[in-house]
């Protein structure tokens, strides 16, 4: 339940990859059937991607996980307890994405667990407005490179079809200014001992970087997202210079995993480079 309320909804053996990939999937199928019998799990089988069984938490499962101290602090959405809205969601490929890094950082001695994955974290921009994430990502790196496990943060947003390439490329502009918004609290000037810093600097000590991982397009598809990626860019000042915005297909994630050279920094799309990369630090 700490898994499935978070990341909304997964296959069994979605699931299985997630939680236990050393056992059999005989296990992870007992264990959601008991919470299917309890009342705290539901599934449904989708019209298309071949009669797929997805599993989703209830009404009920959303609000005993929210409860616990581990979810403390993190907004978890009731509207996925609805059949119909796993339904619409169904296409949505949050749960994959998820899972290429949790395997990539097993096979490299890494760090990132499942609860490392924290889907839709709310961060306002001023106005009413707000950037949220696909997901946000805690990813430790292993003692490798002679780096000592730094702690690497990324905001990652998973985009499928569903909006058009100049839509996909405004996210840029929301969170540059997520990078730049400084909150006005009434009443309360800074002052030298507590001078107004920026909303982010409360949560991290860096800016996450941004992934973009694009899914359900052909390779023209592809180029032209990037493409409209890279003119987002452009008409920023500093932001994709000062935060690494990368974007790379899930496709080669799926293939190559995340760590390989893969991902395309949304100012220079001719290169090829990894995340993390190596000698790069955050903590």
């Amino acid at each position: 339940m700490g898994v499935l309320a978070p990341y909304r909804m997964a296959t069994t053996e979605q699931m299985h990859r997630v939680i236990a990939p050393s056992v059999r999937i005989e296990q992870t199928r007992r264990r959601l059937a008991r919470l299917r019998v309890e009342g705290l799990v539901d599934r449904i089988t989708l019209p298309q991607a071949g009669r797929t069984r997805v599993r989703f938490p209830t009404a009920y499962g959303v609000q005993l996980a929210s409860e616990w101290p581990e979810m403390r602090g993190r907004r978890l959405s009731r509207t996925v307890s609805a059949p119909t809205a796993v339904r619409l969601k169904a296409g949505h490929t949050l749960t994959e994405t998820a899972l290429v890094f949790l395997k990539d950082a097993r096979r490299r001695g890494d760090v990132c667990e499942p609860m490392d994955w924290i889907p839709e974290v709310h961060h306002p921009i001023g106005s009413g407005e707000a950037v949220i994430p696909d997901a946000l990502l805690y990813y430790r790196r292993g003692p490798v490179d002679g780096d000592n496990g730094s702690m690497l943060r990324a905001f990652v947003e998973v985009d499928r079809p569903t909006m058009g390439p100049e839509r996909l490329a405004a996210k840029l502009t929301a969170y540059e200014r997520l990078h730049c918004y400084v909150p006005v609290f009434p009443g309360r000037r800074p002052t030298l001992q507590k001078p107004a810093v920026e909303e982010w600097r409360r949560r991290y000590p860096l800016f996450p970087r941004l992934l973009f991982v694009l899914d359900g397009t052909g390779p023209a598809g592809v180029e032209n997202r990037i493409s409209a990626l890279r003119a987002g860019a452009g008409l920023l000042a500093r932001f994709p210079y000062d935060v690494p915005v990368l974007v790379a297909p899930l496709a080669d994630l799926l293939q190559h995993a995340p760590s390989a050279p893969v991902w395309r920094p949304v100012h220079d799309p001719g290169q090829r480079v990894r995340w993390p990369e190596p000698g790069h630090r955050q903590t």
